[in-house]
């Protein structure tokens, strides 16, 4: 049974980032308007033109991971863009192997795992995603790992051991999706390899 408080959470992340969307939106259709108008080719209107890209993106990934799943799929080409987006000029290089649309619950899950990998590989680093037979296997490749063993033992037993920040929230939710969607999150973590799966 889905965890109510969990769903509500969701909600309310949806709902904080279906508000933002818009004026975002509104400030890059002005930005558009002055770059039109001449106005838009000095440094400061790219800064503010790149801003709003990156809080776009940002906003369009979040959605996905901290908002509620419903009963949706996504297409390739949608995922890609969104990770296309979020990992703009980042350290990190995403690689989306399914090429059919997928469930918006297992693109969720696979979202927040993004999450923790990023955590575990602050230096940057490829991730690669695959699907085979309804399993999820996600493999990050960095030339340094930054593990808390503490904060990744809560991915297998959805308890917290430890108080989490809000940059790692990613952690305590993922397992509690993943134990509602009757799957359990394993994780290997090896020199400079990280695996995730579910």
């Amino acid at each position: 049974m889905p965890n109510s408080e969990i769903e509500l959470a969701a909600l309310v992340g949806s709902r904080i980032c279906h508000d933002l969307i818009s004026p975002i939106g509104a400030v890059n259709n002005g930005l558009e308007l002055l770059s039109m108008a001449g106005a838009g080719s000095s440094s400061e209107m790219t800064l503010i033109g790149e801003s709003v890209d990156s809080a776009s993106a940002r906003i369009r990934f979040f959605r996905v991971a901290f908002g509620a799943a419903e009963n949706q799929v996504l297409g390739a080409s949608e995922t890609n863009g969104i990770l296309h987006d979020y990992h703009y000029n980042t350290r990190w290089n995403v690689i989306w192997s399914p090429t059919d649309p997928q469930q918006r619950t297992d693109i969720r899950m696979c979202f927040l795992a993004l999450l923790c990998m990023e955590t575990g590989m602050p230096y940057g680093g490829t991730i690669t995603v695959k699907t085979s037979g309804g399993k999820w296997t996600l493999t990050g490749q960095a030339d340094k790992l930054s593990i808390d063993p503490e904060l990744w033992s809560v991915l297998a037993t959805g308890q917290p051991a430890i108080k989490l920040r809000p940059a790692q929230v990613q952690f305590g939710l993922l397992p509690v999706i993943a134990r509602d969607a009757g799957k359990q999150i394993t994780s290997q973590i090896l020199e400079n390899k990280i695996t995730l799966s579910f």
